[in-house]
């Protein structure tokens, strides 16, 4: 909580050149891009980095093919060309994988006619990945025995990328970049409204975590009112997400955009297939559906409901809809029912629509395109939709924006992004050898425990290889099943801003995607890392997150699988 709290003290104490509200990837990035060029930035979130959108997506970096059946080639394209040059930048994290489509009988289009669409795709993208292929029912059934191809007339095979990390990770290391750039960032710090204050804006701002506890001791209300302080700023950047048009309400600001809401959901099953490919399908309504690799884990979906509000939970309808389309175009032995849900992601998709038009055109066929409304004569930008592809193009535009708005960019030229140099990787790789580091990694890891450690903290990753030298004991790992070695909790108390243990269990890591509450309950070292975290109040963070969870503690894992469903969370 140090990091935390210091970066408090220090919003409420300047005047920033920007101030970014929402720290989902859209701001993650515009913060990152800002600071990194040398802008004086401050980042706030009313809840964690990567609470809300940006920790429910598919973990997949696509180039948007879909979008071509609308026609959208000119997104499509830069898409493309975004995924690609993560790829190139994030080698270690953002990778090529391969997607399997299969195509039904009935269905509106042909299997060639798609697969001739997916050689345009692969040109549109620079011939940058593997190349297509058209697959027979049999050679479909060859390859991916769990599909049921009776009624296939066909398939292709084209490649996109995905996370190898979880999406909300992704988003945070964006986060962290910023704040090695000088930005000032605080999680859990809430916009209550900003009025333009002698040509600067001034927000009324609010701790969460002191403004919900109030002072516990004493029983007044004086941590409620030391909870709320101003921060000012010359340029004000509304990527409050789903809630941007709530947020640019409480400023007043009026913009050519606003946002429709459309609900996705996933599932998280036991791993349903070796393979690591994409399984996608057309559901029975039309729409991509997704078969996609976790470790041992499958995540499956998603749908596509428009809401009203980004309020959003998992329904009945939903779960339903899922296993349904699932259980139908896979040949398992036993069909899949509620009751293997391991976890759930259910979030909303915010799309950019003009207020003017935004009726004209089928819901279903809207894009993720983000859009940026400044108001020069207020300094203020809001930023609409947005994909977590799109994230490096958010990131340059927001800073020719916030020049258009007068600040100076005192380093227009340099690379924000990416991973460290390849000859830091070399050294790092060089001492990681001669400590024989890989002995080290658990028998149920998927990958050596340098690639893990590299991918994961980069540069950051020297400072545990020293912290092992001096204290093997900084090498064991904490939480069994988890990979997680003490060094990396003390790493993650230290720089990642962990507030909450959701913070940790779902988005810093996916611990909590992969394994029911019960079994994170249950696991072992679990109160330690809580201790490291959180210090004093470690017992009262762990009671926070399991609180109102039935009490099934008499229930212990009874397979193989169950026990070592930790196994893969945090590779």
């Amino acid at each position: 909580m140090q990091l935390r709290n210091s970066n408090i003290r220090k919003l409420s104490g300047e005047t920033f050149d920007v101030l970014v509200i929402g720290g989902g990837i859209n701001g993650a990035s515009a913060a990152a891009a800002l600071a990194g060029k040398g802008v004086r930035v401050g980042l706030i979130d009313r809840g964690d980095f990567a609470g809300s959108t940006s920790m429910h997506s598919s973990n997949l970096v696509w180039g948007g093919i879909k979008y071509m059946e609308s026609h959208d080639f000119a997104l499509v394209r830069k898409l493309c060309k975004s995924r690609n040059h993560l790829i190139k930048s994030f080698p270690s994290t953002v990778q090529e994988i391969r997607f399997l489509t299969t195509i039904a009988e009935g269905f509106r289009y042909p299997p060639r006619y798609l697969w001739a669409g997916t050689w345009l795709y692969w040109l549109m993208g620079n011939g940058f990945t593997r190349l297509p292929r058209f697959l027979k029912p049999s050679a479909i059934k060859k390859e991916e025995v769990i599909i049921d191809t009776r009624e296939a007339i066909g398939g292709f095979e084209y490649s996109d990328a995905y996370l190898h990390d979880n999406d909300a990770r992704f988003v945070f290391n964006f986060v962290r970049t910023a704040l090695n750039h000088g930005a000032v960032a605080a999680n859990y710090v809430e916009s209550l409204g900003a009025r333009r204050e002698n040509g600067a804006w001034v927000v009324q701002a609010r701790d969460v975590m002191r403004g919900d506890r109030g002072d516990e001791r004493s029983g007044d209300a004086r941590n409620h009112d030391e909870a709320n302080f101003e921060i000012r700023a010359k340029v004000l950047i509304n990527a409050a997400g789903p809630w941007v048009d709530q947020h640019n309400a409480l400023t007043g600001q009026q913009t050519q955009h606003h946002h429709a809401y459309s609900k996705g959901i996933h599932l998280i099953v036991p791993r349903l297939t070796d393979s690591q490919r994409v399984l996608a399908f057309f559901a029975d309504d039309g729409r991509l559906f997704f078969v996609i690799p976790m470790g041992q884990r499958t995540c499956i979906g998603t749908t596509d409901t428009r809401v009203e509000s980004p309020e959003v939970d998992v329904t009945d309808e939903d779960i339903a809809f899922v296993l349904d389309n699932i259980n139908k175009r896979l040949c398992l032995d036993k069909p899949l029912e509620k009751s293997d849900i391991i976890s759930t992601r259910c979030g909303v998709r915010p799309l950019a629509i003009k207020a003017s038009n935004g009726n004209d055109r089928d819901f279903l066929q809207l894009s993720r395109k983000h859009a940026i409304d400044t108001d020069s004569g207020t300094a203020h930008i809001s930023i609409f939709g947005g994909k977590l592809t799109d994230c490096l193009n958010v990131g340059e535009e927001i800073v020719d924006e916030v020049k258009q708005l007068g600040v100076t960019i005192p380093h227009p030229h340099y690379r924000w992004y990416g991973e460290p140099p390849e000859a830091v990787k070399k050294a790092f790789l060089h001492q990681a050898r001669l400590m024989n580091l890989d002995a080290m990694t658990s028998p149920e890891s998927s990958e050596p425990l340098t690639t893990r450690l590299w991918r994961r903290y980069g540069a950051q990753a020297m400072d545990m290889l020293e912290a092992i030298r001096e204290d093997p004991r900084q090498g064991e790992l904490l939480i069994e099943g988890t990979e997680y070695l003490r060094c990396e909790l003390y790493q993650a108390q230290r720089r990642e801003m962990i507030t909450r243990l959701e913070d940790f269990l779902r988005r810093r890591s996916k611990i909590s995607l992969v394994a029911t509450d019960e079994q994170i309950r249950q696991s072992p070292g679990l109160m330690e890392a809580c201790r490291i975290l959180f210090g004093d109040q470690a017992q009262e963070r762990f009671d926070e997150y399991f609180a109102g969870l039935p009490d099934t503690s008499s229930e212990a894992p009874s397979t193989t699988e169950e026990s070592d469903s930790l196994a893969y969370s945090a590779s």
